[in-house]
Formats: C-alpha cells, structure tokens, sequence
C-alpha cells in the first residue's frame, strides 16, 4: 500500500452505541479464493457481501481490522442526491449520462435498503427526506432550475420557497428542494452485520492483514502480505478508502478533510420529519439526526494537508459547525457532545471511480466516493459483483479512471 494515514481524529458518535461482534482470523498461511477483498470498512462490506451472495468464495483483508478505518467516522446520510447538482454534472458529463448517474443513485438507495431488510441487519435503518437549501454554489431561479432538472430525469423533487420552507420546517432560507427516500443509519452496526453475513456463507476475514504486492496474471492474482502468506483469487478488489494502493492511477483524485459534531439526545427539539439538512454551498453543512434525539452536523471540509494540520483545527471547527447550526435551529441545543474528523476521496465530477485498474482487468478499484459514500458503496457491490459473475451493467461507463490515467 501507499503512504499510510490516520484517517480520523476524535471520537464519533457511533461509539456511543453497540456494536455487534465480528470474528477475524489470523493469516498465517497461503490460501485461495475465488474473490480476495482488500478493505473491511463498509465499502468491502458491501462488496464482499453481494459476491459471497452469489456464490463467490470470499477473502477478506484489513491492515487496521474491522472498523478502524473512516468507517466510523461518516455521518451516514444515505443519499440519492449526488453531491454534484444534476445540472452542474450535465455540464461535465453530458445531460443523459448525468441523468443516468443519480436514477441509478437513487436505485441503489433502494437497492441498499431492500438489502438491509431482507438479510435482517439492525442498524437503527429509517427513511429520511431531505432539504436542499440555497447557497452559494445554487440559489434563486438556479435552485429551481435544479428542481425541474430532476423531475425531467423522473426523480422526486419538490421547490419550496421562502414561506413554504419556513412554515413547514421552521427554517428562514432563500428557497430548498426537499426529496423524500433517503436512509439514516449506524454505519457501524450495517458494516459489522454484511460482515456476519458473509460469514454466515463462509466466507473469511483476516485482520490486522497489510496488502503489499499485487502480482498480476491472464488467469488470477496473487496478493502478498507484510506477514509473507500470499493470497491467491481469481479477482482483487481494493475498498481501501482514500488510502490509494500501489499502481492505482491518482490523477483526478483529491482527499478531503471533514469534521463533524454531535449533541447530547434532546428528542423534543428537533424538526419535523427530522429531515436530512444540506446546502447547495461549497464547502456545505450537513445535519441529521440519530434514533435516539441527537443532532449530527458537519462540513468545513477542507483539502488534505496532513493529519496534524486536520487535528490542530478540530476544536475551531466544531465551534463554526455548532454556530452555524443554532444560528439554523435555535431552539437547539448545539453544544458538541462528540466532535471528530474525517477524510474522503473525491473527484473532479463527483463521481467515483468504480472499474478495473488499467492494465489489470483482474484488478478492481472502489474510490473517490465523496460525499455519498454508502450510495457509491452500494453501486461498486452492484457492478463489481455483475463483472465477476458476467453479467453486463449498463452504467459502467459512468464510473471509470479518468481518460488519461496510465500506470
């Protein structure tokens, strides 16, 4: 692996509650499989999930150990709205394929909740709308044109004016959109129930593991480990984050810093339909709620620098974040219970990256997720377990390396 990093600061508010146990083993020999996942944070959680679903033999590595990683440090508004506004993205990418690139962010929303269900996963799961306020990236008749951008894309969105927002919400903003489907839930508890479940079909998980070498042939590859077991798989798939593995091309990829805040629980002060609240802003804020009445806000996110400069700010942003959020809920109590930070891949369009490493088709990458993490997440383990079990997805062709990527 590449240069490695802390990837979070602080103590998240995820470890207020409990979280189910996942056994791990210790590789002490070479061993095979038909799938071997580098990653055991929600994002090979999900992908090791959906191949061992199929029938796929799975490996799993980690060289932390499960959820030590940025897992635990997202605030987990499981959104189909993309981070990059339907309109901005036509203008990047072209109007079909930006269209196709949130229908399918909101089929994977979907996709990720008939998933939870169906296998059982207590994670605290509930429906959220969500409220899209002006800002500095869209305001005014912009907003609005955003609105009707979505809804000509076949996507529920509703335009509120200032009254209409104020009235139903008791929020004084230029306008919004609010939208209706979206998932609030611990990401702790989902990541460590698709890992029960995974083993549940034998699958294996090995941990603390580092990924060294990746050896690449017509017919497998073969992973070397910092211990010297090597692992042999028929496909690799590296769900490592922002931490980029060696030979994963990095143009176009930039690592963001993120901080976040947590209340104390004060259920009789929150909003109605305690709806997802986010901004068309660059950097935004963003609030949600968790099933037992605490406030979730963060933003100021800012580029990487280094893990020292992230934490020196730590206390300054989170004193922004809470201003900011009494200055939109003043009947709020927003005074910082648990404050952390974060970092995240993320890339020009907004889009992630979702394909085979050039040169090595047996070699997948998940990255550059951005804001939308869990959605993004959801997609890889749709399109990645599609490509193994040779299947064709249709929107391949929205999440690959930028054009000039070599190795």
């Amino acid at each position: 692996m590449k240069r490695h990093l802390d990837l979070r600061t602080g103590r998240p508010v995820w470890y207020a509650y409990r979280t189910p146990q996942v056994p791990t083993e210790t590789l002490v020999r070479d061993c095979e499989a038909d799938v071997v996942v580098v990653g055991m944070g929600i994002s090979g959680s999900m992908i090791a999930e959906a191949l061992s679903a199929e029938g796929q033999s799975v490996i799993a590595i980690d060289r932390r150990g499960l959820l030590r990683g940025s897992t635990s440090a997202t605030t987990a508004l499981v959104q189909f709205e993309i981070d990059q506004p339907i309109t901005k993205l036509a203008l990047i990418a072209g109007k079909e394929k930006a269209e196709r690139a949130w229908i399918r962010s909101r089929l994977a929303v979907e996709g990720l909740r008939a998933r939870i269900q169906d296998i059982g996963i207590e994670c605290g799961l509930a429906e959220r709308r969500s409220l899209y306020l002006a800002g500095n990236v869209l305001r005014g008749s912009s907003l609005q044109s955003e609105a009707d951008a979505r809804r000509s894309a076949g996507l529920d969105a509703t335009y509120l004016t200032r009254s209409e927002l104020g009235s139903r919400y008791g929020i004084d903003r230029e306008n919004a959109i609010e939208c209706h489907g979206n998932l609030a839930l611990d990401p702790r508890r989902l990541t460590a129930g698709l890992w029960r479940a995974c083993l549940s079909r034998k699958a294996r998980a090995f941990a603390p593991v580092e990924a060294v070498s990746f050896s690449h042939s017509a017919d497998h590859v073969e992973v070397g480990t910092a211990a010297g077991p090597v692992i042999r798989a028929g496909v690799c798939v590296l769900a490592t984050g922002y931490e980029l593995a060696v030979g994963v091309p990095g143009n176009g990829h930039r690592v963001i810093s993120t901080y976040a805040i947590a209340t104390k629980p004060q259920p009789t002060k929150l909003w109605p339909t305690q709806a997802f609240v986010w901004e068309a802003s660059d950097p935004y804020l963003y609030i949600r709620t968790t099933h037992d009445g605490r406030v979730i806000c963060g933003g100021e996110d800012e580029e990487f620098e280094d893990e020292a400069r992230r934490d020196a700010l730590i206390s300054r942003k989170a004193a922004t974040i809470a201003g900011k959020l009494k200055a939109l809920f003043p009947a709020l109590d927003a005074t910082p219970d648990y404050t952390w930070a974060g970092a995240f891949g993320s890339t020009g369009s907004g889009l992630p990256i979702i394909a085979t490493v050039p040169g090595k088709p047996r070699l997948f990458a998940a990255m550059g997720y951005g804001g939308n993490g869990i959605t993004w997440s959801r997609i890889a383990a749709e399109q990645i377990t599609a490509a193994v079990t040779g299947r064709e997805d249709r929107d391949t062709d929205l999440f690959g390396f930028p054009p000039s990527s070599r190795l």
